[in-house]
């Protein structure tokens, strides 16, 4: 019986002819012999009863919490995210929104785009859409 190869995640963040990334994002990561990919769309800060979160914090954590248990759905963790975007209600959220991802992936940097837009209700002051690879 022959084994899979195991899926591997390389880094690209080349520092000459382009500008510099910093230290909680990469420009680009390469993932090898992977099996699956899972695009989980926009998802809000709200609780199971589909209630928003009150402050910028609490919808970060219920954000997370969410992707957390959409990923475990496809029995995948945040190891397995290989792409995030933001969008965000206001500019001023781009450092709580940084501080929760950096917190959430325990510091492994991916590539990532926030982006200020207006949500669909404007309660929701932040939305994070993922790419996960397995």
């Amino acid at each position: 019986m022959t084994s899979k190869p195991q899926m591997e995640i390389v880094t690209h963040d080349p520092d000459v002819g382009v500008y510099a990334s910093s230290s909680d994002y990469v420009h680009a990561v390469e993932v090898r012999n992977a099996q699956r990919l899972l695009f989980v769309a926009g998802t809000m800060g709200l609780d199971a009863t589909g209630a928003v979160g009150a402050t910028l914090e609490e919808q970060l954590g219920l954000i997370w919490s969410n992707l957390r248990t959409i990923l475990a759905s496809a029995g995948m963790t945040v190891d397995n995210i290989v792409r995030l975007t933001s969008y965000l209600r206001d500019a001023s959220y781009a450092e709580a929104n940084a501080a929760a991802r950096v917190a959430a992936l325990r510091g492994r940097v991916i590539p990532t785009t926030a982006i200020v837009a207006q949500t669909l209700d404007t309660d929701w002051l932040v939305e994070i859409e993922i790419t996960a690879a397995g």
